[in-house]
């Protein structure tokens, strides 16, 4: 097992001494998660593996394989190699994915997530800042705030990161300039004045000198506040955490024996003690705590984020995707709402399909009702949008199958959070914040159980797309409808068209008439067309407004009118005996061909080369 590195004190010694005594301490510390975010080189990495150097808290194989990994001219110790692990990260010397690393000092334990400062890399920010008490926010002294650092400062606060702490760093290289400083100081509190932070701290470091990291620096005599370290072993977060509105979602329900019934979950904000009472959703039951059961026994209190399995009084109805609450403060039940939501998936958000979406314990269906906008994350302006892609933030409204028991992110953030899952793949495309509605929220609670128990709230939508239809048919649907008299080939063109579309790999039908009226056959050509067929149909359809109909129905852009003009004395010698004195040829078909003067293969070929032309055989 390596060692730490030498020299190291304080809890790396204790480490090396007592791993026992060490392991107690560990367990009764606070923990602190910070996201470390910036721009491109502003030195992200570098004062992370600083803060890992210099509070000891790395192994002796670790520095020496830094140490030989270093080519920065003059230096050392590449301090950015502690966390930049992947191979490319340390080619391009940028960071792509979140390095997560762990240290301790005697105050706290803290987990950091060094995160991309790249745009195309913000759901790895999100995915790494979705967690933490602190945004540490990095900005080089010699370029001062840039649109990045306004965009990771939006993002930790839309993600409810409540303290925000701006390391001006590189203040070696302006001759930690006072003024320099100061000046970012006040353009970036213009900025987050109209964030939701409780707090914002400004320390002017060097991470390649150690300045103001974890030691004080005898360059800035003008600077009085913390080190880093200082203010992250101190920054209160005990009241970050929401313990006021008690929230237990059930994960499961515990049934050793006919004697024991307990519900298990963590409890996912507020506290709760023997002897209180709680009110069961959806069911709207009450009972009270008879017991809180842990594995190392039972408990006087529970509160966030504890993993408990508490026992009622009274045999209730609860089962997972239930949720306890205390009856004078309530979630909201509703199965609308607004929300901020990140897109995290190659494929853009598709509004005409349902996504699985999984809030606390439960899981229902959800479709999109209306995507608002989506954030500029240059500029942070807001931009009407019809979807979402990759990376984009906006907001959305949504409804779902079932009800959800829901709080506002901002007042709580296990409550208000949710993801998205695209049912096909089974990935998370999205993750969503709640936006709180403070009037809807004071439901009565009459109301809000009748919305709990109430049916689907989703119209019936089907689960595939057109969009995902046409990605996976590589073609679109599409009407083919050929109008003529009796006897001018219709039926041929239609098979001769089917089978060289077939011959082509596309996926073609002709509509079988047999049986079957004018009404019939469109509802079947326009369920093949729905499905991403080429759908070819030679039905009767005499009249100007059977057609008008039937381009109604399926959509005029889906439909190609082709008019079999063969000679009617030719149409009239193959069949003499059809009714033909009420035809209405049509005045403005898409094409027209006789087939007494044209090839039926020529037909066909102009037939295709018009859905080409259309785009109909191409995928999007």
């Amino acid at each position: 097992m390596s060692e730490l590195q030498p020299g190291a004190g304080g809890e790396g010694a204790l480490v090396r001494e007592d791993i026992t005594e060490y392991l107690k301490r560990y367990q009764r510390k606070e923990l602190l998660r910070f996201v470390a975010v910036g721009s491109v080189d502003d030195g992200k990495s570098t004062l992370i593996g600083r803060l890992l150097h210099d509070t000891g808290m790395v192994y002796q194989d670790q520095l020496d394989a830094v140490k030989k990994a270093t080519t920065m001219e003059g230096e050392e110790i590449d301090f950015s190699l502690f966390t930049d692990g992947l191979k490319a990260e340390r080619e391009q010397g940028i960071t792509i994915d979140v390095a997560y690393r762990y240290f301790a000092t005697e105050k706290r334990k803290f987990i950091i997530a060094d995160t991309p400062g790249h745009v195309q890399y913000t759901r790895n920010m999100v995915t790494g800042a979705s967690t933490a008490n602190v945004a540490l926010i990095l900005i080089d002294a010699r370029h001062g705030v840039l649109e990045q650092s306004r965009r990771h400062g939006y993002i930790a606060s839309l993600l409810g990161i409540r303290h925000l702490a701006v390391c001006v760093n590189k203040m070696d290289l302006v001759g930690y300039d006072r003024q320099v400083f100061e000046r970012i100081r006040k353009e970036l509190d213009g900025f987050t004045a109209d964030l939701s932070f409780a707090d914002v701290t400004y320390f002017p470091v060097s991470a390649l000198k150690g300045a103001n990291v974890v030691a004080h620096s005898d360059k800035t005599p003008w600077y009085d506040g913390p080190t880093v370290l200082e203010y992250l072993e101190n920054v209160p977060i005990a009241r970050d955490r929401n313990l006021e509105s008690f929230r237990f979602p059930v994960q499961t329900v515990l049934r050793p024996n006919l004697d024991y019934r307990g519900f298990a979950g963590e409890v996912a904000s507020g506290k709760v003690k023997p002897g209180d009472e709680v009110l069961v959703l959806p069911a709207g039951t009450r009972s009270r705590v008879k017991g809180i059961d842990t594995y190392d026994g039972p408990l006087e209190e529970a509160h966030a984020p504890m993993g408990v399995v508490l026992r009622l009084e009274d045999e209730v109805d609860c089962s997972r995707g239930d949720m306890m609450v205390l009856p004078d403060d309530r979630p909201r039940g509703t199965r609308s709402f607004e929300a901020h939501v990140v897109w995290m998936a190659e494929a853009d958000l598709d509004p005409q399909k349902t996504y699985v979406l999984k809030h606390t314990t439960q899981e229902t269906r959800a479709q999109v009702d209306r995507v608002h906008w989506k954030k500029d994350l240059e500029t942070l302006a807001e931009k009407p949008a019809p979807t979402l892609g990759l990376n984009d933030i906006g907001r959305l409204s949504l409804t779902t199958h079932k009800p959800l028991y829901v709080d506002g992110y901002q007042d709580n953030r296990a409550t208000g959070a949710f993801i998205l899952i695209d049912s096909l793949t089974n990935n998370t495309v999205g993750a969503g914040m709640i936006i709180g509605d403070r009037e809807r929220a004071a439901q009565d609670l009459e109301a809000a159980l009748k919305e709990l128990r109430a049916g689907s709230g989703l119209r019936p939508q089907t689960q595939v797309s057109p969009r995902e239809r046409v990605a996976r048919m590589g073609q679109k649907g599409a009407t083919v409808w050929l109008t003529g008299r009796p006897g001018s080939g219709r039926w041929s063109l239609a098979y001769a068209l089917e089978r060289h579309l077939f011959d082509l790999g596309r996926t073609a039908t002709v509509i079988d008439p047999t049986g079957e009226d004018l009404r019939s056959m469109v509802s079947a050509c326009k369920a093949a067309t729905d499905a991403g067929l080429v759908c070819i149909c030679a039905f009767p359809s005499y009249h100007i407004e059977d057609r008008e109909m039937l381009r109604e129905r399926i959509g005029a852009d889906r439909v190609i009118q082709v008019y079999v003009n063969t000679d009617p004395a030719l149409c009239a010698e193959r069949r003499p005996d059809a009714q033909v004195e009420d035809f209405d040829p049509p005045r403005h078909p898409d094409l027209t061909m006789a087939l007494d003067s044209v090839r039926i293969e020529d037909a066909v070929k102009t037939i295709v080369d018009d859905l080409e032309k259309r785009g109909q055989l191409e995928a999007e």
